[in-house]
């Protein structure tokens, strides 16, 4: 029995998640060619390989009690001093992306763990970087925005080379489309909440 470290995430769709991904690398992020442009619903979680068809059913029952929502990214902001983060705000889309966080994450399911910090939806465009690299992130970035509507959610995991990569991915409802990866088309379904 081994382990492998897993996240969900909402991706983020062209054109808007190769432009932050390029401008993450940009700020000198060197985690950045290895992580796909997202909104975390959980963060990087060890789990033993037993578990893993448990977590695959717990986060389709998920997907299928929810509907798409409209997110806005617009903005920037800082987790400074707390941690070294600067990120893209979720102006629009909050609430939903908090809800289906609490829901992967229940108690009560294969995917319930404490947060280090209140989760708080948000685009990390620098990561780890040195303070001026951080400030150019949060100054060049401060007139982005971007609109869509998610229509589901993704599971990652992180290989030995540290690269993240796409196991699934977790559509709304019993007849959504698929949720789009970077670089795929854009659809826009009818605006609800999760």
């Amino acid at each position: 029995m081994g382990t492998v470290t897993l996240g969900v995430s909402i991706a983020v769709p062209e054109p808007y998640g190769s432009f932050l991904q390029r401008k993450r690398a940009g700020f000198g992020d060197l985690a950045a060619p290895g992580i796909p442009t997202h909104i975390t619903l959980l963060p990087p979680t060890e789990v033993s390989t037993d578990a893993l068809p448990g977590i695959e059913r717990h986060l389709a029952e998920v997907a299928a009690g929810c509907r798409p929502f409209p997110l806005r990214l617009e903005g920037t902001g800082t987790f400074r001093p707390l941690s070294p983060v600067v990120y893209v705000k979720v102006t629009e889309g909050v609430t939903g992306c908090t809800a289906l966080q609490a829901r992967i994450r229940a108690a009560s399911g294969p995917c319930a763990r404490e947060l280090q910090f209140p989760y708080h939806p948000h685009v990390t465009v620098a990561h780890g970087t040195d303070e001026a690299a951080m400030d150019r992130a949060q100054a060049g970035l401060r007139d982005f925005s971007a609109t869509w509507t998610i229509g589901g959610f993704a599971l990652y995991e992180q290989g030995p080379d540290a690269v993240w990569r796409l196991e699934r991915e977790y559509p709304f409802g019993p007849q959504t489309a698929a949720v789009p990866r970077q670089a795929a088309d854009l659809s826009r379904p009818p605006a609800a909440s999760c």
